[in-house]
């Protein structure tokens, strides 16, 4: 019998699509893995080694400031700081992490401000800081139904919300320690160094900040600046002050400062002349470009722009003579303040400023305040530029020379001085009847009928009678404000500062206000206006610039030298008046007399002085109030140049409130010593640099 032979057993069909398939698909991996190892590798090998750059600036020491003489007057003062630079992705726990171990080195108060500093610290303060250490049991405040329904921002706020104040009550000194340094460190930007502290750091803190760096990380050791000021409060209100980091950039400017490099912490000048000069004081910040890797860890550093501080400025300032002007102010005012001890109501304040009138360079500017409760005197100067006085008689110089040009006078014209009123009005006179006087006595004995004739004659008024009513165009008010106005009474002075008073302009329009304006006591004008207009008398009607800046200098790494010269300012001419050179050699002629002749108001400080000497004095009748009250007291002010035929320094000095004849000439007293101070100090610059 044959044996059949046994059939094999195929595989069926659906299997053997199956395993087609598998191939198919493992074929296709191998294929892909392919591509991403030959055609791609290198591209995905580098996005695992992937990095960031960033640029981070570091802010450096401002300019320094120094006199006209190259003598420092403001410096920097280096000061330890400690500095926090975060990384990328620096969370808030690792920020408190930070906190916590660098409060085991530092103090963020001392025993003086220990109570303000620790009140700084609000509720909110407490609550993040309790979350942040509780963050398990804070969380369960929140269902999750209702964070389902709530972005972060509102599930955080709500958590906070829910955080009884209890809970944080009893927060120890330690732990409120450690969240002043949080608040620090919260405000700082990724990659940009932020102070922490730098006032009051001890060597012992920077020390052991210093030796604990690698277990706080972002944390620096440095030194910072400060302002410092060799020649005390000398000339300190007019130079003005700069922020402190924690208040950085001004609130109402931050965005004129965002938009030209600054950081929020960036200090910059808040007044005077470093608020003025911010763009050449702040200089260059340094750069630094960060890596990061895709962890946020720096992993390499490289300063592409180096660092350099500000430029520094030269001013036109004197500080000698300045210190010696202030010194004068001071002991004038106290002679007055002493004769009239117990009449506190006037006399607090003395001003002056001395510049050259061709350049327009300010040599000297001062104000001393006497402060009668607590004895001592305070530097104001910047009263010069922004208190408003009514100047007095000292103004009739641009009188005269408003009334040649509008054809109301002539040269050597005369009128007789007696006692003017007009009906319905009170009378109006000189302190004396002066008889017949021209053009020339009228400055010289100052007086002010003639100044009341040329106002009613630019009114309309050619034949005043005594006691009778009088035409007045109103136009004439404006037309003598327009003369006023080119010698810089009324108008800007244009002076390089942040800000200055332009005076106040009496709002009625008459004829006996008028008559007031002519003699310098209806309109207000600053020293600093008062020192412009002597000025361009002196200089010939050409009316300059007053500045304080004479030059910028690149920063020198020698201390013993300046570096090169930035920017120089030049004299810049505003305008020159529109009068004839023969009217302004008149009044020029008219205020020599009122300084070198007999029975000129200035002639007894100022008689035979060799620097001959030029100017006008002033008196006005001011009123003042207080406690409800109204006090008739004076302005006594006093406007000069010298030498008389090459005029090298003028000056303008109002004493505010001196009570009615009480002020003892002080104004002229004042000027005096100012001009001798200023040729005595000259010989001894000669002998220096010979």
């Amino acid at each position: 019998m044959v044996k059949k032979k046994k059939k094999r057993r195929q595989l069926p069909f659906r299997l053997n699509i199956l395993f087609f398939v598998v191939f198919l698909l493992f074929s296709v991996l191998i294929l892909q893995l392919g591509v991403v190892q030959i055609l791609n590798g290198d591209s995905f090998q580098k996005e695992i080694d992937r990095t960031d750059q960033d640029i981070s600036k570091t802010p450096v020491p401002r300019g320094k400031i120094y006199d006209r003489y190259h003598n420092v007057v403001v410096d920097n003062e280096p000061i330890y700081s400690i500095t926090y630079t975060p990384a990328k992705g620096v969370q808030a726990e690792d920020r408190l992490d930070v906190a916590e171990k660098l409060a085991n080195y530092i103090s963020m108060y001392n025993d003086k401000n220990k109570e303000d500093k620790l009140a700084a610290i609000t509720m909110r303060d407490k609550k993040e800081y309790w979350y942040l250490k509780h963050d398990e049991e804070a969380n369960k405040l929140l269902t999750e139904k209702e964070a389902a329904d709530m972005k972060p921002a509102e599930q955080y706020k709500t958590i906070l919300e829910r955080i009884k104040e209890e809970e944080v009550d009893d927060l120890t000194e330690e732990q409120q320690k450690v969240i002043l340094i949080k608040k620090e460190l919260d405000k700082a930007m990724t990659l940009t160094p932020h102070i922490v502290k730098n006032e009051d750091v001890t060597p012992e803190e920077y020390a052991k900040v210093a030796e604990h760096l690698n277990e706080l990380p972002g944390i620096n050791a440095t030194t910072d600046w400060n302002r410092a000021y060799p020649y005390d409060d000398t000339f300190k209100s007019l130079l003005g002050s700069i922020t402190s980091q924690t208040e950085g950039i001004l609130a109402e400017k931050e965005n004129y400062y965002l938009t030209r490099g600054y950081s929020p912490n960036d200090r910059v000048g808040r007044s005077g002349l470093e608020e003025q000069y911010e763009e050449l004081l702040r200089g260059r910040k340094e750069q630094i470009e960060y890596t990061t890797n895709k962890n946020g860890e720096i992993v390499d550093t490289n300063v592409v722009v180096e660092g350099q501080r500000g430029k520094d400025l030269v001013l036109t300032i004197d500080m000698k003579f300045q210190e010696r002007v202030d010194k004068i102010l001071r002991e004038e005012l106290k002679k007055v303040i002493q004769k009239h001890p117990y009449d506190n109501r006037f006399v607090d304040d003395a001003l002056a400023v001395v510049m050259n009138p061709k350049t327009g360079e300010l040599l000297a500017v001062s104000g001393q305040h006497y402060d009668r409760e607590k004895g001592k005197f305070s530097n104001v100067a910047y009263k010069t530029l922004y208190d408003q006085h009514r100047p007095g008689s000292a103004v009739k110089g641009a009188t005269v020379l408003s009334g040649y040009q509008s054809g109301v006078i002539t040269p050597g014209q005369t009128f007789y001085d007696a006692p003017i009123k007009i009906k319905g009005t009170p009378e109006k006179g000189s302190y004396n009847s002066l008889g017949s006087v021209n053009d020339l006595d009228a400055l010289k004995r100052s007086s002010n009928v003639y100044m009341f004739y040329i106002a009613l004659r630019m009114g309309g008024e050619y034949n005043y009678q005594y006691n009778q009513p009088v035409t007045f165009h109103k136009e004439a008010f404006q037309k003598m404000r327009n003369y006023f106005d080119q010698f810089g009474l009324g108008v800007s002075t244009g002076v390089d500062f942040p800000y200055e008073g332009t005076g106040y302009k009496g709002p009625e329009p008459v004829a006996g206000n008028l008559m007031d304006f002519a003699i310098g006591q209806y309109d207000t004008f600053t020293t600093m206006q008062l020192a412009q207009y002597v000025s361009t008398i002196a200089n010939d009607g050409l009316r300059v610039r007053p500045h304080f800046l004479k030059e910028a200098r690149v920063p020198s790494a020698s201390e013993e030298r300046l570096g090169a010269v930035f920017k120089s300012v030049n004299t810049d001419v505003l305008n020159r008046i529109e009068m004839s050179q023969n009217y302004i050699e008149r009044v020029q002629e008219g205020f020599r007399r009122v300084y070198q002749e007999p029975r000129g108001t200035a002639y007894t400080e100022f008689s035979g002085k060799d620097y001959n000497p030029a100017g006008k004095t002033g008196t006005a009748e001011n009123e003042v109030y207080k406690n409800g009250n109204q006090y008739n007291t004076e302005n006594l002010s006093l406007v000069g140049y010298a030498p008389f035929d090459d005029p090298e320094i003028a000056m303008a000095i109002i004493v505010p409130n001196t009570g009615v004849d009480k002020g003892d000439h002080v104004n002229n007293k004042i000027g005096e010593r100012i001009m001798d101070t200023y040729f005595d100090l000259k010989e001894e610059h000669n002998e220096e640099a010979e």
